[in-house]
């Protein structure tokens, strides 16, 4: 079975600056490419994403483009650094972008694109704020329609206030992050392939009609 990953990597920096979160992108990433996996990652601040929350903001706007790779995906994972206690601003801004989604349903069940597909999360950053990232960005994914395993949120934090990061704080060593970055691939694997050998068959237009008549 063929199964693609797409990381989106919501660094606040550019490339070539070096990236905490694409290190940590890349031990997973690692794990399922063992396992058979291709992946892929896109570097968001490396493009022109304008605001907003329609699947296309116009001219220049190079979100259609990310969009067309979450289409094609089985799996996908943002990625992101920690500022202030929350998730970062490039990761804000996909998950509004993403909403735009909605009005993309398929035109006989209604699911929206990314319904088929498993969802998880990385976070890197010094400090608290990792649990907050995931839980947001998790239950952001599931209402968009992403199927969500369990233990698929990976994280690494550092020491409270100014310090070293993942990379030169060695967090490649650490056991928990090393821990959950396995359970998180062979779970978002393990879904990716129960999508596919049973996807969910959901009549959303149906439902839909059958709230309309009960409803006032």
């Amino acid at each position: 079975m063929s199964l693609k990953a797409l990381f989106l990597n919501c660094t606040l920096k550019a490339s070539p600056e070096p990236s905490n979160t694409q290190a940590l992108i890349d031990k997973v990433a690692g794990i399922m490419g063992e396992m058979g996996v291709s992946s892929a990652t896109v570097r968001v601040a490396d493009h022109k994403v304008r605001f907003g929350i329609s699947s296309d903001e116009g001219e220049g706007d190079e979100w259609p483009g990310i969009l067309e790779q979450i289409k094609a995906c089985d799996i996908l994972v943002v990625a992101m650094p920690i500022w202030f206690g929350v998730r970062s601003s490039v990761a804000q801004l996909v998950l509004e972008r993403l909403d735009g989604t909605y009005a993309e349903g398929d035109p006989v069940t209604g699911q929206y694109p990314l319904y088929g597909k498993v969802g998880g999360v990385i976070v890197t950053g010094n400090e608290d704020g990792a649990h907050d990232c995931c839980a947001n960005t998790l239950f952001n994914l599931t209402h968009l329609g992403c199927m969500i395993p369990p233990n698929v949120d990976c994280y690494w934090v550092g020491d409270a206030g100014p310090g070293p990061s993942y990379i030169e704080a060695g967090g490649d060593r650490h056991l928990y992050t090393n821990r959950t970055a396995r359970y998180m691939a062979h779970n978002l694997v393990w879904g990716a392939k129960a999508l596919r050998e049973c996807p969910i068959g959901t009549d959303l237009r149906a439902l839909d009609a059958e709230a309309g008549e009960v409803s006032g």
